[in-house]
């Protein structure tokens, strides 16, 4: 079996690619290649691996990749929420022009050809106004430019499955925290750093509520989540290919209390509320709780509570410091 992995190098990707490797299957199928792509060349040492770089939103190097014709593709690159609102023309051709030029290069492998696809939406499909908990049902009306490009790719994989080109399941994820490194540009990123930080002793701006509530799960679920989108049987879809993932509705306070509970006042104190109005504004337009029942009955898993998902990522930190 053949993986092509776009996003390799993020932290989502780097995770989905070492999960891979160590299994060395995918759905029972021995792992014999697996092209590891991104903005940045991906680094892993296992020889089974190619690694490259390129742009994502330039048709020639999409279709190279493509022609190697993998038996599944994990699309995960992208412009994050923050970047993809302050540069309007940058999001629209990464995130948009790369899922056409994708959907486009398998459609000319011909009808021999017909790969799995997994694409990582996001929760930011949606507007407000919202129910309480948003169900399956309810309207994609995305308030921002990166939770509109991930809509009409949504409905782009649907439409290229229901045609018959491709295989395709879209997984809505919720914010993946505590993402380890540095911030990035997402607008969500302070989720990660106001636990990240404080573990490391360092000081995390928080620039919104702590009444603010929102939908989370951590990295390991999340690469579950792909491994699953990629392994499961897809009748169960229909023709409605896109799915929120299962995750934890947490509010800031909650987090703060739950990292009070692992790591003590100390760690807290190191929280300074600075509040932005930029950020406020992109987060007030997400939702805060879902109801992922289509989700849970295709056999997605959720994390337990947002102690065990700090507890992990003090785990994953620690394992990274032994490998160094």
């Amino acid at each position: 079996m053949r993986i092509l992995i776009l996003g390799a190098a993020g932290m989502v990707g780097r995770k989905l690619t070492e999960r891979l490797l160590a299994d060395k299957a995918l759905g029972g199928k021995a792992i014999t290649a697996v092209d590891a792509f991104d903005v940045v060349e991906p680094s892993f040492s296992d020889p089974i691996v190619t690694s490259s770089a390129g742009d994502i939103a330039d048709k020639a190097t999409v279709d190279a990749l493509v022609a190697k014709r993998p038996d599944v593709i994990f699309h995960l690159a992208s412009i994050v929420s923050g970047e993809a609102e302050t540069d309007f023309d940058k999001g629209y051709r990464v995130n948009l022009d790369g899922m056409t030029h994708l959907l486009e290069a398998i459609r000319a492998g011909g009808d021999a050809y017909h790969p799995r696809l997994v694409f990582t939406s996001s929760i930011a499909v949606f507007g407000a106004p919202f129910e309480d908990a948003i169900t399956d049902t309810f309207l994609s009306a995305p308030l921002t430019s990166y939770g509109t490009q991930k809509a009409i790719c949504e409905l782009l994989l649907s439409d290229y499955t229901r045609k018959g080109f491709l295989d395709g399941v879209a997984i809505r994820l919720p914010t993946v925290v505590v993402r380890p490194g540095k911030p990035n540009k997402a607008a969500s990123g302070f989720f990660s750093g106001i636990i990240r930080e404080p573990l490391a002793g360092q000081e995390a701006i928080l620039p919104v509520g702590d009444d603010v509530m929102h939908w989370m799960a951590s990295p390991a679920a999340a690469v579950g989540f792909l491994i699953h989108a990629a392994t499961m049987d897809t009748e169960i879809l229909g023709a409605r290919r896109a799915l929120t993932m299962p995750g934890i509705a947490v509010t800031v306070a909650e987090m703060i209390e739950a990292l009070r509970q692992v790591a003590g006042d100390e760690a807290v104190a190191l929280i300074r509320r600075e509040r932005d109005p930029v950020i406020e504004t992109i987060v007030s337009g997400w939702p805060r709780k879902f109801s992922a029942d289509r989700a849970v009955e295709a056999g997605f898993i959720a994390d337990a509570d947002f102690v065990s998902i700090i507890r992990a990522h003090i785990a994953d930190m620690a394992a990274e410091g032994t490998k160094n």
